[in-house]
């Protein structure tokens, strides 16, 4: 259970994140424990969290990373993570980007087009290199969340369909500056039931079989990552069921011998550690409602607004005084900045603090200087 040190809070200026370091050394523990396969290879997706200190916890636990821009694998380096250590994905690297990967010797890239298999390879032949390289496949999988983060559904932008698989599949085995290496998969975020999990272990399955028949083999495979969290009671599950998680692969996904299985996990690893602190600023009686107005917007954690995503939301100035329902909304002048509605929280007053929980993934990361606001600061746990 995190603790708040609310004394000490009150010397700082809001709103800011603050991280449950301890919390965080248990969570990755917990995925040694259990991707404890010699052929299991876990990433940290850097999009999910991406500051340094953060970076440097995860960097001493052994993890990989998973970039998708030139500036994570630069951030990721600068934390000490191994370039070959470094797989770099996302649908739209820059030459610059595909330059500064290949120049640090990162792992491989995941593909996600024939466009972007060829420019690599030019770019690696002008460099004299060669770029290893996983073909991302999009599974045609829905994966039953948010729309704005399911990823391997025909319709969406990510990977190449299985209908044109063979052809990239045979270019980047013509091309001479492409080792190819690996398959690529992810099918969304946020997923809470393993079913979609099993669904895509059947489809590499059978993919496998049919491409191994046309003389394609794969040293790596990669599942992507997705496992969700518990937002509405973060403390009755501060560690996801990463057991359970690993589990589903290894009993349902058919590796053939010596191939690695990879996995890029982002909101598991640190969503759970992270919460925004932030102080009321003035409480407002409405004709119908009571607003409870805090120093915190949209520009400090978009989720609500952007997914209409909901953190459970604690007044940890008093958490223990009579309940009463509040609209708890920032400063920003937009209409959608909100963080909850009805709210059935303990008695607001001016300046109390307020957390807003599960917000150490997608929160500091995305955050923007909108309306000219400062960023969020962070502080931590046990510095």
């Amino acid at each position: 259970m995190t603790r708040f040190p609310v004394e000490e809070f009150k010397n700082l200026d809001t709103p800011f994140y603050y991280y449950d370091l301890n919390l965080l050394d248990r969570t990755l523990a917990e995925i040694k424990r259990s991707a404890r396969d010699e052929n299991f290879v876990v990433h940290y997706a850097v999009k999910a969290n991406a500051n340094p200190v953060i970076l440097r916890k995860i960097q001493a636990s052994g993890l990989g990373i998973d970039a998708v821009s030139g500036g994570e694998i630069s951030a990721a380096i600068e934390a000490g993570f191994r370039p070959d250590k470094i797989v770099y994905a996302g649908v739209g690297k820059t030459d610059k980007e595909i330059r500064l990967a290949l120049e640090k010797h990162i792992g491989w890239f995941n593909v996600e087009s024939l466009a972007e298999l060829e420019i690599i390879d030019q770019i690696a032949s002008s460099m004299g290199v060669t770029a290893r390289v996983a073909i991302r496949v999009n599974p045609d999988i829905d994966a039953h969340t948010h729309e704005y983060i399911t990823t391997g559904l025909a319709e969406n932008k990510f990977g190449v369909s299985l209908k044109m698989l063979d052809k990239v599949l045979e270019r980047a085995r013509d091309l001479n500056n492409i080792n190819l290496t690996g398959l690529h998969f992810h099918i969304g975020s946020q997923i809470t039931e393993h079913e979609p999990f099993i669904m895509l272990c059947q489809r590499i399955n059978d993919l496998q079989d049919e491409l191994e028949t046309k003389g394609f083999k794969f040293a790596d495979i990669n599942v992507g990552g997705g496992l969700g969290i518990d937002y509405s009671d973060p403390d009755r599950r501060p560690i996801p069921d990463f057991e359970g998680y690993f589990k589903t692969f290894r009993n349902h996904l058919h590796l053939r011998q010596g191939q690695k299985l990879h996995f890029e996990l982002g909101r598991a690893v640190v969503a759970q550690c992270g919460s925004l602190v932030t102080r009321v600023i003035y409480v407002k009686e409405g004709e119908t409602k009571r607003f409870a107005i805090v120093d915190a917007g949209m520009t400090d954690l978009i989720r609500p607004a952007l997914y209409n995503a909901h953190h459970k939301i604690e007044n940890i100035s008093d958490p223990h005084g009579e309940l009463h329902h509040y609209d708890v909304v920032g400063p920003v002048c937009e209409s959608s900045d909100v963080f909850g509605k009805g709210e059935l929280l303990p008695y607001i007053r001016r300046g109390d603090f307020l957390c807003l929980r599960s917000a150490g993934a997608y929160g500091e990361a995305m955050a923007s200087g909108y309306n000219c606001r400062q960023l969020p600061a962070s502080f931590f746990s046990d510095m």
